[in-house]
């Protein structure tokens, strides 16, 4: 019997959820999507040291004479994104989703213009837009920014997406691509029911999605649906069918090894049928849906702030690069425990998931011990030889 994940790939897309381009190659996915948290460990990793450290010089040259470490690192980070961006299409037959500043999600016209500027970057290596998905927030102002740059041709993948009304708005606003977050939907939900378990069937993360398909394909819009953030593979399953899913590596591994028939759950021919209302989409329906969406408001907040605090970390982590190359030091020993201390919001000593707030996968990678917390020493060995404990 074929893998769940052969049986899968024959009826979805599967995208790889890392910036690891050894996981890309192993498990050889149509398309890829990345963000600071997979950047930023990724970076750490040695097999990837002489693109950062490419990166990060070529980025103190263009800042000019006076440019601050911070400054520096802001911009090589831009470059940073699309040299991983760049070397994972030279990899796989599809797409790649970079982000755009999630500190901009509220600012239509700045994500504009930085979405420009990335597929600018992406242009002059030889990479036309067809193969790059700009990656926004799914606020009003993201969704409108991606409006007018779908208009220009320039493809977007809306994230951050936790309710109808933002995955409504996107299709109306002729959006490439959403990304519903599956797992963060069903963290919420148990961290405000106490309930500890759902049935796969009952997830509220896969009944969110399953939702939104069923509505896309109802009224036929082509705006894709990529279910991302998984907790497990029940996940998966139970959306088998979806247009696409992004996996990590971890849950990838697990698909691949295991053996079991798998139904198509979800289906456009049984979606045309169902008795579906729809609903027009405006800027006052939008905020009113999303206001009364209590969940929906408070993950969309909180992702936005996480996403935030990556690219920030990661600013960090490339300053302190910078002065490893410019300087000579060869050790910066308060790094590891500064980056600790950002996410340890409650100063228990450990970072558990809604204190990281950034990429799930991330956070599986570091966990090592696998018990939903991070310790100093996981910080330490999961973002490398700069941040070996002493």
């Amino acid at each position: 019997m074929a893998s769940l994940l052969e049986q899968l790939r024959q009826m979805t897309v599967v995208v790889a959820d890392t910036g690891d381009i050894q996981a890309i190659e192993k498990f050889t996915p149509r398309d890829a999507t990345t963000n600071p948290s997979l950047i930023t460990t990724a970076a750490q990793i040695p097999h990837y040291q002489s693109i950062v450290d490419g990166t990060l010089l070529k980025a103190k040259v263009d800042a000019g004479a006076g440019a601050s470490d911070k400054d520096i690192a802001n911009l090589a980070f831009k470059n940073l994104a699309v040299a991983f961006g760049h070397k994972i299409l030279s990899i796989i037959p599809g797409r790649v989703s970079t982000e755009v500043d999630a500190r901009l999600s509220y600012d239509t016209e700045a994500t504009v213009a930085t979405a420009r500027e990335i597929i600018g970057q992406y242009d002059k290596l030889g990479i036309t837009p067809e193969r790059v998905l700009i990656k926004i927030a799914s606020t009003w102002e993201g969704i409108k920014a991606a409006e007018i740059l779908e208009k220009e041709g320039i493809h977007c993948n809306l994230t951050l997406l936790f309710g109808l009304h933002q995955a409504i708005a996107c299709a109306e606003a002729g959006v490439t691509l959403i990304s519903p977050f599956v797992g963060r939907i069903l963290d919420w939900y148990k961290k405000d029911t106490g309930r500890e378990d759902y049935p796969s069937h009952e997830d509220p993360g896969v009944v969110s999605v399953t939702e939104i398909y069923n509505y896309y394909k109802k009224f036929g819009y082509p705006t894709e649906v990529m279910g991302a953030s998984f907790r497990n593979i029940g996940e998966i399953t139970e959306l088998a069918g979806c247009d696409l899913l992004t996996i990590s590596p971890q849950l990838l591994a697990q698909l691949d090894s295991t053996q079991a028939d798998l139904p198509r759950k979800l289906d456009p021919a049984k979606a045309s049928s169902m008795e579906i209302e729809k609903i027009s989409m405006d800027e006052a329906t939008f905020r009113s849906m999303h206001e009364g969406d209590r969940m929906a408001s408070e993950k969309l907040d909180e992702g936005i702030k996480g996403f935030s605090k990556a690219l920030e970390t990661l600013e960090d982590l490339l300053a302190t690069r910078l002065t490893q190359l410019t300087q000579g030091e060869e050790r910066i020993t308060h790094a590891r425990d500064d980056l600790f201390k950002a996410y340890d919001l409650d100063g228990d000593g450990f970072i558990t998931r809604e204190e990281w707030l950034g990429t799930d996968a991330v956070f599986d990678a570091l966990d090592l011990d696998h018990d939903g917390k991070l310790s100093p020493a996981e910080i330490g060995a999961g973002l490398g030889a700069a941040f070996q404990v002493a």
